[in-house]
């Protein structure tokens, strides 16, 4: 029995490059679809798709941003979106949500919190799950930015979950680095890591209003004293604000000392050597990404895969002793498989 319900036409290279560099909004999505595809067919035509693109790409203001649960992430890129559109930006949101560790899903309710945002003609939300990537960033974000830059977006907004390593991984997809916190003061510093201080470009106290206004300027106040006490940071100690997200209280402030960082960055070459050195370790994250793949799905290792998993459970095999099997299943030699 043959289904009623009709199949959208599938797309070819040259529909999927028009589509985005003409800004079709039905075929966007798709492209974005595409080059988050796991399938071997999907991820040959993303990749000759983004090849094509890439001419096209670079142009954009690329911002990360990152902060604790209940820092209001979503409500300042809402608040920070919607600024930036009426000052005649196309921004890009591309947000991330946690995936769940049992069940693979994610809720993807960017879109539905960002309602003014999303009611915005310039500008484009895509929700995409992390799927278990570390740090929180989804496994083809980068791939993703791209696409969004052909197609003519000025600004792009990455939002991470803000958990593990994801300071890190935004960092080396961005030009500017922006950290929400909470109004916390003393507590709040405590859970400040100084990976996050070494790394970050701007930091936005959010919450500065009504009886929390006060405790964000203290904050404020003690992040801006203890940056200045980072010698790395000495030459470059990044620009600390308070904001009020939820009532649009100095999101315009908070914007311009991003333009300053992105400014000096272009100005001084810092720019096109850090996007250069991004581009490197992309190379090698997309290599550790698909030999992780390619090993999993060997035909070889799936024989040998769940004896040696059971082991290293039961303390009978050591996780070296598994890996260099599993190595070797693959067809790597242990002595070479130790080399670096």
């Amino acid at each position: 029995m043959t289904s009623d319900v009709p199949r959208r036409r599938e797309l070819t290279v040259d529909d999927y490059y028009a589509g985005v560099l003409n800004r079709n909004m039905a075929i966007l999505p798709r492209a974005l679809t595409l080059v988050e595809s796991h399938l071997a067919r999907h991820q040959r035509l993303a990749e000759e798709l983004l090849t094509r693109l890439l001419p096209h790409t670079g142009s954009a203001m690329r911002v990360g941003i990152t902060g604790a649960p209940g820092a209001g992430k979503s409500t300042f890129i809402e608040a920070l979106g919607v600024h930036l559109v009426r000052r005649e930006h196309r921004v890009a949101v591309l947000a991330v949500d946690p995936s769940s560790g049992v069940s693979g899903g994610s809720i993807l309710g960017d879109k539905t919190r960002m309602t003014r945002l999303s009611a915005e003609p310039h500008a484009f939300i895509r929700p995409s799950p992390s799927a278990g990537t570390l740090g929180g960033v989804a496994r083809k974000t980068r791939e993703a930015m791209l696409v969004c830059e052909a197609a003519g977006y000025d600004v792009v907004l990455i939002e991470t979950v803000g958990v593990g390593q994801s300071e890190t991984m935004v960092s080396d997809m961005t030009d500017c680095f922006l950290a929400l916190m909470l109004p916390g003061a003393g507590d709040e510093l405590q859970a400040v890591k100084r990976g996050l201080l070494e790394l970050v470009d701007v930091i936005a106290v959010n919450k500065a209003d009504g009886a929390t206004r006060t405790a964000a300027e203290l904050a404020a106040h003690q992040l801006a004293r203890v940056l200045e006490s980072l010698s790395a940071r000495s030459n470059d100690t990044p620009t600390v604000l308070t904001c009020s997200a939820l009532h649009d209280d100095h999101i315009d402030a908070v914007w311009r000392a991003i333009e300053r960082r992105h400014a000096r960055m272009q100005a001084s070459g810092e720019l096109d050597k850090r996007r250069k050195l991004q581009n490197a370790r992309w190379l090698w994250n997309i290599i550790d990404d698909q030999l992780r793949r390619a090993i999993r799905n060997h035909p070889q290792v799936a024989l040998v895969r769940a004896r040696l998993e059971a082991g290293v459970l039961a303390g009978s095999i050591s996780p070296e002793s598994a890996a260099r099997q599993i190595l070797e299943a693959f067809g790597l030699a242990g002595d070479r498989a130790s080399h670096p």
